[in-house]
């Protein structure tokens, strides 16, 4: 059987480009997943390891998208190998029931290790260099804290739904979570 597997990594991404490539190529069970890459425990995931069996091939829209680090897509590689399983990446072109596959595999996942290594070290250096001149990185808070604190209050009061909250303050549900822990430290502190 062929079993595609599509994710991306937030709700405001679509997966319709990855589950039309997936049913093109031929794909009878896709399993859909939103989750971050750099989660290795994934329900996605652990589905599709008991869905597998000998003979099956797994195929996904990039290799990104079943891991974000070469060590997690070699500890793929080796257990769909264990379980006599092919993979196949439809953007990379690789197709490892076969020897020429499984080598493209491996220098393209050490390419794109090396690639995200290159980003994370500007991005790195761009920060530092940010704070030498006296300026903090990332996201400015979205919400004062006033509206923090109204966030906070209203997910304690249990009234509304965490969505109709976050809808209302236009904030995602791990911005509310945080937004919650936060004036809850900020009390303990009092």
């Amino acid at each position: 059987m062929r079993i595609g597997y599509a994710r991306v990594s937030t709700y405001d991404q679509n997966l319709d480009l990855q589950k039309d490539a997936l049913t093109q190529a031929g794909c009878e069970r896709i399993i859909e997943e939103t989750a971050s890459g750099k989660n290795v425990e994934r329900p996605g995931l652990n589905s599709i390891k008991e869905i597998l069996r000998a003979g099956d091939v797994l195929i996904v829209w990039r290799l990104d998208r079943l891991g974000r680090s070469l060590k997690d897509l070699i500890e793929w590689m080796n257990y769909l190998d264990s379980k006599e399983v092919a993979f196949k990446s439809l953007e990379e072109s690789i197709d490892t029931s076969t020897s020429t596959g499984k080598l493209i595999f491996h220098i393209f996942g050490a390419l794109a290790e090396f690639e995200r290594n290159l980003i994370k070290e500007r991005t790195q250096a761009g920060l530092m260099a940010a704070r030498a001149r006296g300026r903090l990185g990332g996201r400015p808070k979205s919400l004062d804290k006033d509206k923090r604190k109204t966030v906070a209050q209203l997910y304690q009061d249990g009234k509304l739904s965490v969505m109709e909250i976050c809808e209302m303050f236009q904030i995602s549900k791990p911005t509310l979570y945080k937004y919650v822990k936060q004036v809850k430290e900020m009390e303990n502190k009092s």
